[in-house]
């Protein structure tokens, strides 16, 4: 048992360790004597013998699991951190071994939150094409080493980045290799060329569109833990519109595949984020989704009947779905979502998904979380 009054000497010996590296774009306050344990953040503290490296001889040191403050560009951001103090000397060492590299995860974090480009995305971009560091440099007038810097975890310049992030559209992209790319191989430069027109034309179709626009999220609980994907969410839309289906009805059926295959699979099958509204679950900006099939894709068509009281929307589906796209476990349950419902009318089936947790626990326009999926009725 470590005695706090003795650790809290030990760690307050320096009240202040500042380490400036990449010209004073980072300063680490680790310790004020002011502050209890708990507002520093020390999560964890063991006493153990290792090898002190201002002693050279094995001591009684501490192992310490922290938080730390780290500034960079002016902007504080808090990282978790683990270094050694010798309770001999007072000195403070890092593991050589350790990969934990705090300064390198305030970078991330600072990336993060100014939508700036991280080292491995800099290295994909580069690499999807084919292209060298120095070919790549040569292309935007950079030196060889600033590239490898970024490539490897240095903090990139604000001019750079917005570079970076321009030539991300490949039509930039292309503008820029016709424009200055003659040091290039002609072979090369024609590949390269070819394969950016192909990336355009790919880039710049509806769905993609869409994704990028409303699709844009990454894979959470929110979604299934799987990233939107149209071409399985397009395919069980015209899977279920086999026969005509009530629109009312299509959104359930898409909610209950999702959430159903999450709960006995551990993730959605479209990744669609699902909305509570007036008439039960519905997939987020589903409209959009059902004209690009109507209208683009040619896939589905709409007829409205007539109900006396109110006019309903039918689907019907014009083409046959691509059950290729789908796992096994996904048409398994596909199959078992319809078959469930079969006998179920709109109205049915919106007062049954009405009495969902996940349904009854949230309020207008508010995204249900796939965690309601344990306490699912089926």
């Amino acid at each position: 048992m470590v005695d706090l009054p003795q650790l809290k000497s030990a760690l307050f010996l320096k009240e202040f360790k500042q380490l400036v590296q990449e010209g004073g774009l980072y300063v680490v306050n680790r310790f004020d004597h002011q502050k209890s344990m708990a507002d520093l953040g020390v999560g964890e503290v063991k006493t153990m013998k290792h090898i002190c490296p201002n002693c050279e001889k094995i001591t009684n040191v501490q192992h310490i699991k922290a938080d730390e403050d780290i500034t960079v560009k002016g902007e504080r951001i808090n990282v978790p951190a683990e270094y050694y103090k010798c309770l001999e000397c007072g000195g403070e060492f890092d593991d050589p071994k350790s990969n934990h590299d705090p300064l390198a995860i305030a970078y991330k974090e600072y990336r993060r939150r100014h939508g700036m480009m991280q080292p491995n995305e800099i290295r994909e971009l580069r690499k999807r094409y084919g292209l060298t560091q120095k070919e790549f440099c040569k292309l935007l007038g950079w030196g060889e080493v600033t590239l490898s810097r970024y490539e490897n975890g240095a903090l990139q310049d604000d001019t750079h980045n917005t570079i970076l992030q321009l030539i991300k559209d490949p039509r930039n992209l292309l503008d820029l290799i016709e424009l200055q790319g003659d040091f290039l191989a002609e072979e090369k430069r024609k590949k390269l060329i070819g394969l950016l027109k192909d990336a355009i034309e790919e880039t710049y179709t509806f769905p993609s569109i869409y994704s990028e626009h409303f699709g844009k999220y990454g894979p959470d609980i929110l979604s299934g833990f799987k990233k939107l994907n149209l071409g399985k969410l397009f395919q069980a839309i015209i899977f279920f519109c086999k026969g005509g289906i009530l629109k009312t009805k299509l959104c359930k059926l898409l909610f209950y595949a999702d959430f159903r295959h999450y709960k006995n699979y551990a993730s959605s099958i479209t990744g669609v984020r699902y909305v509570h509204l007036k008439f039960g679950p519905v997939p987020d900006r589903y409209s959009y989704y059902f004209a690009t099939l109507e209208n683009e894709e040619k896939a589905i068509s709409l007829d409205e009947i007539n109900f006396g009281e109110y006019v309903g929307e039918m689907f019907y589906a014009d083409k046959d779905p691509d059950l290729s796209v789908f796992s096994n476990s996904e048409i398994k349950t596909l199959i078992e979502v319809k078959e469930y419902f079969e006998n179920f009318g709109a109205g049915k089936i919106k007062d049954f998904s009405h009495k969902e947790n996940g349904y009854k626990e949230t309020y207008d326009g508010q995204i249900i979380s796939y965690a309601y999926a344990d306490d699912l009725q089926l």
